[in-house]
Order: C-alpha cells, then structure tokens, then sequence
C-alpha cells in the first residue's frame, strides 16, 4: 500500500511539474502505479485469480524496485520471495 501511496503522490507532482522533473525513482513508482491498477485492482468481472495467483502478481509489480527501496518488507520475506520466478510455484 506504502508504494502506491507514493506512487499516486508520484502522480500528482507529475501534473506540477512535467515528466521531466521526476527522479529514476519516481519513474519506478508511477510505473508501478499504473500496472498495480491495470493489473491487479482492475480484474475483469469474469476473471477468476486465486489468492496464489494475486499474491504471485503482487510479487511480479514489487520486483519493479530494487530490493533496497522495498524497506517495509522483512529481508526474511525478500530472500524467500523476491527473485522467484514468477513462472514457479
């Protein structure tokens, strides 16, 4: 939730100050705001995705950032799951 917190006020600084303005890193989260909502929050009516399958996706937007800027998720949870194929599992 944090990333995309960031991500829409991301957004709203865009609108100030143009593209051009923005940091690499604030690039990474407006990416990440926009395939969190096309993706994830926007499931078609007859699309059917299980908990493994959302939590998968949910990995695959993370990994969007480096690892250093995911600073709310444990470095246990990282190891575990951040470089996993998302083809696996």
């Amino acid at each position: 939730y944090a990333n995309y917190a960031i991500g829409k006020d991301v957004k709203a600084m865009k609108a100030v100050v143009g593209e051009e303005a923005l940091s690499s890193e604030d690039l990474l989260y407006l990416e990440f705001l926009d395939k969190f909502e096309r993706k994830f929050v926007m499931q078609g009516a007859y699309d059917t995705r299980n908990i493994f399958q959302s939590l998968d996706l949910a990995w695959t937007l993370l990994r969007i950032f480096p690892r250093e800027l995911l600073h709310r998720i444990p470095a246990k949870t990282l190891d575990q799951f951040y470089s996993r194929d998302s083809t696996t599992s």
